[in-house]
């Protein structure tokens, strides 16, 4: 008898996206190790070996865009709607390939966060398509409107494929897809002891001054680093390789530690707007400094989020960059509601998965 076979097909942008679903593969293998897990990803090894320990089969291919950034902040339209244009042209051929690969390994589900083109492959393979997300590509394009409207409508029906939705927290409608259950937040916990931590690395300040500098794969062109020395009593610590040296900035350059093993050392997390820092996040209790993005429609939608469940502050790019960071030492603010968010999404989904894949 084969192996259950579940293919992961992620889209193609940033790390937020690979590092939740490989939450949710690692709680499926922890859950039953004998599954088959397929990655279909641009995101490097590294990444996901950091989140999923065991083992799987990693297939490098990209069959969405997402936006094409330089930096968490930066996006660039004509770049994105060009690439749009070279995906959708080449839909059936990609579509042909996929479903030849799933049949020839006995796939059983497919599990998508969140490429359009995972839903029809499903279909076309005449297995069960899921997906996860908190917002759909359609979304993004169709908020930009002229040209990408088209595109919107097209990944909407590709949507339309899908079996079944669990839809995140800090959401959009995500009205295109038939099914929707709604799951908690997702995250994975730290692997190590704070005092384990604080006994490997040569922290200067106690947690309330720790400040965790966290912009996600695409990273900060320039990030004003300079900024760290005008507060010298503070600790700040970054995943930024190549990141200056100072007294007060530990950089982290060891890809066994993830920001989520760092953050029980920190009083907040400093961050662009991004859902996977956020989750875990919150899942911890730790406050987030946020920064504001412009032009893309899920920043409302985290950003409501973040005040409505997170000691919190949020920080204009400007005064980020050109500022002189005292919003550091002001109060946070409160969450605005007094009731938690659920955190079971990872758990509900793996579950959901396994109930699929061995009934």
């Amino acid at each position: 008898m084969s192996r259950p076979t579940l293919y992961i097909p992620i889209t193609n942008h940033g790390f937020g996206h690979a590092s939740r679903m490989a939450t949710v593969a690692a709680a499926i293998q922890r859950l039953c190790p004998d599954v088959l897990l397929i990655l279909t990803t641009t995101a490097p090894r590294w990444l996901i070996e950091s989140y999923l320990p065991g083992d799987f089969i990693l297939r490098p291919r990209a069959y969405d865009v997402g936006v094409v950034q330089p930096d968490s902040l930066t996006m660039d339209k004509a770049a994105t709607l060009a690439q749009l244009g070279q995906i959708r042209d080449r839909a059936p051929q990609i579509i042909a390939k996929e479903v030849e690969y799933l049949q020839t390994n006995q796939v059983d589900l497919v599990l998508g966060d969140i490429p359009p083109l995972a839903a029809p492959i499903a279909r076309a393979a005449g297995i069960p398509g899921w997906m996860m997300g908190n917002f759909g590509w359609d979304f993004i394009y169709r908020d930009w409107g002229g040209a990408f409207i088209e595109f919107a409508d097209w990944i909407g029906d590709c949507f339309g494929q899908c079996d079944r939705l669990f839809r995140l927290p800090f959401h959009e409608p995500m009205a295109a897809f038939p099914e929707i259950i709604d799951v908690g937040l997702t995250g994975d916990q730290p692997r190590y002891d704070p005092e384990e931590l604080r006994a490997n690395f040569p922290l200067m300040a106690e947690a309330e001054q720790t400040i965790l500098l966290t912009f996600g794969g695409l990273g900060l062109q320039e990030i004003p680093y300079n900024k760290v020395k005008d507060f010298p009593h503070w600790q700040f610590i970054t995943f930024d390789r190549h990141a200056p040296d100072f007294p007060n900035l530990l950089r982290i350059t060891d890809r066994r530690y993830r920001p989520v093993d760092l953050m029980p050392l920190c009083d907040r997390v400093l961050s662009k707007p991004g859902f996977s820092t956020f989750s875990e996040a919150i899942r911890l209790g730790v406050p987030i400094i946020s920064l504001e993005r412009a032009g893309f429609a899920e920043t409302p939608l985290l950003l409501k989020g973040l005040q409505a469940y997170s000691d919190h502050q949020i920080l204009s790019p400007d005064a980020f960059f050109a500022g002189d960071w005292e919003i550091l030492a002001q109060p946070l603010a409160p969450p605005q509601s007094s009731h938690p968010l659920p955190c079971n999404g990872t758990e509900t989904i793996a579950n959901a998965v396994l109930r699929q894949l061995c009934p």
